[in-house]
């Protein structure tokens, strides 16, 4: 897994924000019901985003972070990958999220995603990105070939390369349509230099925008408020993605 429950994004909240929430279910082209969480600013910027969690699907974490977005101007949607298998809910301490992990499929997780995609754009978002997190940073990667009309895809450590027999960001960055932004943890024990060169070479010669960024010595899931040796990649990260979204908002 990557965060554990009681984590939280290493992001200051901003005081006085004018931000609404709300619980939500939406519903996929096949039919799915599916959990999400919504945080939207009383004066949004036009950027919306869509947050893909790590394999444990919706929990705290990923709503916080919808609420940090939203604080920033930008409305928020995180999203649950699990309603198939598992029912629309969130997902507590005792989720035995693997058995479900293991019976998702990449089309299945692209097909919630626009579900999420299409209820940002009839909110009349105009630049709409996807943010991911491991599980999450592969298939937000994945949705820049997804025919979603994304202005962007970021994804912290996510895997770049095949899943589980399926083809990787690697193997489809010639479909992608959107840039990309990675932001890789160096001593990661299962994503290797090599992986991210790969992805590299792959959008370089595809011709898609991109950046990959990686922190040397921090480890997977860096990302998180307890990680506090590594609290300037975290700050950096956040002042990538923040900075990636404002460029590529029309």
């Amino acid at each position: 897994m990557c965060f554990e429950l009681d984590s939280s994004p290493p992001i200051p909240a901003i005081s006085g924000a004018a931000v609404s929430h709300r619980e939500l279910e939406l519903e996929a082209a096949d039919g799915n019901r599916f959990a999400a969480f919504a945080a939207e600013p009383d004066e949004p910027t036009g950027a919306c985003v869509v947050i893909l969690p790590d394999v444990r699907g919706l929990y705290r974490f990923y709503e916080e972070l919808a609420l940090r977005f939203a604080e920033r101007g930008h409305r928020a949607i995180a999203i649950d990958y699990f309603g198939r298998t598992a029912g629309v809910g969130k997902r507590r301490e005792d989720f035995e999220y693997r058995e479900h992990v293991d019976q998702t499929t990449p089309d299945d997780i692209q097909a919630d995603v626009r579900a999420a995609v299409e209820w940002l754009r009839g909110k009349g978002c105009g630049a709409i990105f996807t943010v991911g997190f491991c599980f999450g940073g592969h298939h937000s990667w994945l949705a820049a070939a997804g025919g979603h009309g994304l202005a962007g895809a970021i994804g912290f450590y996510g895997v770049p390369g095949a899943r589980d027999g399926h083809p990787g960001p690697s193997q489809r960055a010639r479909e992608m349509e959107a840039p990309i932004l990675a932001l890789q943890a160096g001593a990661d024990a299962h994503i290797t230099a090599e992986a991210n060169a790969e992805f590299e070479r792959a959008l370089e010669t595809a011709g898609v925008e991109h950046e990959l960024v990686s922190y040397e010595g921090a480890p997977h899931s860096f990302f998180d408020r307890k990680q506090e040796d590594f609290a300037e990649a975290s700050e950096d990260a956040w002042n990538r993605v923040l900075d990636f979204i404002a460029r590529h908002t029309a």
